[in-house]
């Protein structure tokens, strides 16, 4: 009986320390990749709308408790004025950036394997099936808006409209700049609608990060 007490206690620590390490993980996390969109494309209710997503996924994964901002422009706003000042860490712990200035530069750490959901899953990229790389932007590569590629200030999932997008896994279809691009690749084709973004390699997800 004292063996088997003492297993007990042995398993109920381990236990509490392998919490208390996720726990430390989600304290930490300021920076994921939604795991999934909206469903209706590029309507994502607004700038509002994608804010209340992130903060209703990370509060899901145990993340609460922070400021969350999706990383989108729209004709009013540039992404990188929206998402605080950093540094940024995924679900794992590993920094993304210090500071504005340097997630906008070559130095980020975006890559496949750091662009995580919210859970700390990795999303598709070129080469799997489905591919999800594009990410929701409206940006320039230096996070400032582009006129008319924000599918109506992510209002609109129809024909009409187009968004710019990034790729997660700086992967493309070249070794060009904007293929390797986290944020500002291409516009969609075809219009806001989820099925437009999935045919280009996208599934309407986007970054979001924790502006305190």
């Amino acid at each position: 009986m004292r063996r088997l007490l003492l297993l007990v206690a042995a398993t109920a620590a381990a236990l509490a320390a392998t919490a208390g390490t996720a726990l430390s993980q989600d304290a930490k996390m300021s920076f994921f990749v939604t795991s999934a969109g909206s469903g209706k494309g590029g309507d994502l209710g607004g700038l509002k709308g994608a804010d209340a997503h992130c903060a209703s996924l990370a509060e899901a994964a145990g993340a609460a408790g922070k400021t969350w901002h999706a990383y989108l422009s729209t004709s009013t706003e540039d992404a990188r004025d929206r998402i605080g000042k950093g540094p940024w860490f995924n679900a794992k712990g590993e920094k993304i950036a210090d500071d504005v200035a340097s997630l906008h530069s070559d130095a980020n750490g975006i890559t496949k394997q750091t662009a995580l959901t919210e859970k700390g899953k990795t999303v598709n990229g070129r080469g799997d099936t489905p591919n999800r790389h594009d990410m929701l932007t409206g940006s320039k590569p230096d996070g400032t808006k582009i006129a008319d590629q924000t599918c109506g200030d992510w209002t609109m999932s129809g024909a009409e409209g187009a968004a710019m997008m990034g790729h997660h896994d700086r992967t493309g279809l070249d070794d060009s700049a904007a293929a390797k691009s986290w944020n500002s690749s291409h516009a969609s084709r075809g219009g806001c609608g989820q099925e437009a973004l999935e045919g280009t390699g996208g599934d309407g997800l986007f970054y979001c990060f924790a502006t305190d």
